[in-house]
């Protein structure tokens, strides 16, 4: 028992971040902009700041690979990737893909950044019929690869991400490409869905602020149906020719032919809606107040069962740190997290031995990485979302 409860304060979860959080102002003091703006004054336009080092006061006490896992296992009691295998037909089929990658999207607190995770880092979480996996799969450091597995059990569905990341800083504004794709498998239909992911922007002048941009496209090629979503920017320009702040505008169409089918606009905060472009129907396809808001913070199911790579583990002394805003103790949870890393990194070049993820393949083609999972479904997890 001893030993038990010695393990429990070295796991520390927290509460996903969703809807109703951004409302917090105090990460928009104007301390915090100093502090940002101190942190790029020796940084030139252009510079890469994939390694670039945070403080603890500029951290969410949670790292990256939490983040890609919330994306998918972290939904206010809604079954969304359920529901793209319960539908009949490949159109309806194609709008619940188009509704659960909508659901991925959450607001972002400008200059507050989760951790850069180590390699081997894991984090593993089941939320109903839903389990998930990501790892921290390559040792490179330009970029570091993440790779998440999850699995439907009950409708047989598999998602996997591959998630690789540049931030370049533009003097204005910190762009952030993430690059990769995710693959969404309808097995029982034999379909598979592929899709890419937007852009970050973090705006630093005139305005502070951080929003998602750019293109989602999603195919199907056994349907032959494709949906293009277009992430309009918070932008001076686009607040003037009266779009309104992350709004999204899009289609639903025939690849072959480029025959319309559905038209799609809305916020992706609020709603978006699907227009029938034969009928003229108009129906909502997601409401983000029913999906991302007043998420529950996963709860430590089995505690013998929680990897010691867990981030909620490798994490935790600096995420308590920052949560009780004891900076000198998140400091030096971090500075052990990152001099474990290297001294794992001097054991394995001194033995001449290369780093090997544990649950996926990592391969380069080209100038892209694909991740491939090694088991093809992905166990039930030790941290579960509560009921």
């Amino acid at each position: 028992a001893e030993e038990q409860e010695g393990m429990r304060k070295q796991v520390v979860l927290v509460k996903p971040f969703s809807l109703d959080d951004e409302k917090d102002s105090e990460h928009t003091t104007s301390n915090l902009i100093q502090r940002i703006l101190s942190l790029f004054k020796n940084v030139r336009p252009g510079s890469d700041l994939t390694n670039f080092q945070l403080p603890p006061q500029l951290n969410l006490p949670r790292s990256q690979l939490q983040c890609y896992g919330e994306m998918v296992y972290s939904l206010n009691g809604q079954d969304l990737l359920g529901e793209c295998g319960r539908r009949d037909k490949p159109i309806e089929r194609l709008k619940s893909i188009v509704t659960w990658n909508l659901s991925t999207l959450r607001p972002l607190i400008f200059g507050l950044a989760p951790y850069n995770p180590i390699v081997g880092e894991t984090h593993h979480v089941s939320n109903g019929y839903v389990n998930v996996l990501v790892e921290q799969a390559s040792i490179s450091h330009h970029p570091p690869v993440s790779a998440l597995h999850a699995t439907h059990e009950k409708e047989n569905i598999d998602v996997t991400f591959c998630q690789y990341f540049t931030p370049k800083f533009r003097g204005a504004y910190v762009d952030v490409e993430v690059k990769g794709k995710r693959v969404v498998k309808l097995l029982n239909q034999k379909e598979t869905y592929e899709m890419n992911q937007p852009r970050l922007v973090m705006t630093i002048l005139p305005v502070t602020g951080a929003h998602w941009a750019g293109k989602i496209v999603i195919k199907c090629l056994e349907t032959g149906l494709e949906a293009e979503l277009q992430l309009l920017s918070d932008s001076f320009l686009s607040r003037f020719t009266g779009n309104n702040k992350r709004s999204i505008k899009g289609k639903i169409f025939e690849s072959s032919s480029g025959r319309r089918l559905y038209e799609l606009f809305g916020q992706w905060d609020r709603t978006v809606t699907a227009k029938n472009l034969k009928t003229g129907e108009v129906e909502v396809i997601y409401n983000a107040s029913e999906n991302i808001a007043e998420l529950k913070t996963p709860i430590v199911k089995n505690m013998q069962e929680v990897s010691e790579s867990e981030s909620a583990m490798v994490w935790s002394e600096v995420s308590e740190g920052i949560m009780k805003q004891e900076w000198e103790k998140a400091r030096e949870g971090k500075r052990d997290v990152e001099e474990k890393q290297r001294e794992s990194r001097r054991q394995r070049e001194a033995s001449g031995q290369s780093w090997i993820p544990k649950h996926f393949s990592v391969v380069r083609a080209g100038k892209d990485w694909d991740c491939v999972p090694l088991q093809p479904r992905v166990p039930q997890a030790p941290i579960v979302v509560p009921l």
